[in-house]
């Protein structure tokens, strides 16, 4: 089964695509269902199709039809992989806490935004430098899709609503660059996540209107 899982491929519009990239995609369609209910196996479900896709993306390391390494796609995967055991750890203590779900989705404030904003000027201009560096198709869009992909995942974590938008982001630069590597699976995977994120950022907006704290009035003791 593993041998069959590293080595088996199939023939999408004339070009070879490994089985492992269209189930990696699987896991990651998975751990974004999971994360739009606010369910603590969204974060080992994708750990999961992190490890697949990461030997996907490196042509070079791992055998691949594709002839394009890209460098940002597989870093991407080391990270989230690292920020889900974190997003892991603080959804299943919320959870445990006797919280009814795992995170509160909220606004982030403005003060987060802006260190968000600070944070992908300097994650942007890191991976570019180093995504040219190694040879990565594509570097100037390849970065953005990693810097992306980074402020979502730890938005995730923190249960900022705006994270979805990040993702959508992500998803518009994310498909062509795809199409025109030859990563057909995970192309289309990017248009399915285009539109579950637009459903999980009304969905997360919704609950953060329905469940926001509301201060209870004081209790006079006699």
């Amino acid at each position: 089964m593993i041998d069959w899982l590293l080595h088996a491929e199939v023939v999408i519009l004339g070009s070879a695509v490994l089985v492992r990239e269209i189930v990696g995609n699987v896991f990651g369609l998975g751990s974004a269902l999971f994360g739009m209910r606010r369910q603590v196996a969204a974060w080992p479900v994708g750990i999961v199709g992190n490890v697949l896709l990461f030997t996907v993306f490196v042509g070079g390391i791992f055998d691949t039809p594709q002839d394009k390494d890209l460098w940002g796609q597989a870093g991407r995967q080391v990270f989230f992989a690292l920020v889900s055991l974190y997003g892991w750890y603080r959804w299943y203590q919320t959870r445990h806490g006797g919280a009814a779900k795992a995170v509160q989705p909220r606004w982030a404030t403005a003060r987060e935004r802006l260190e968000l904003l600070g944070l992908a000027v300097v994650l942007y201009a890191i991976s570019y430098f180093v995504l040219r560096e190694l040879g990565s198709w594509g570097p100037q869009w390849d970065a953005w899709i990693l810097t992306g992909s980074i402020l979502a995942t730890y938005g995730m974590a923190r249960g900022f609503v705006e994270f979805w938008l990040i993702w959508i982001a992500v998803d518009v630069v994310g498909v062509p660059l795809l199409i025109q590597a030859k990563f057909y699976p995970s192309a289309t995977m990017y248009i399915v996540y285009g539109f579950f994120c637009v459903i999980g950022f009304a969905s997360w907006w919704r609950i953060q209107n329905s469940e926001r704290t509301v201060t209870p009035e004081p209790v006079v003791v006699g």
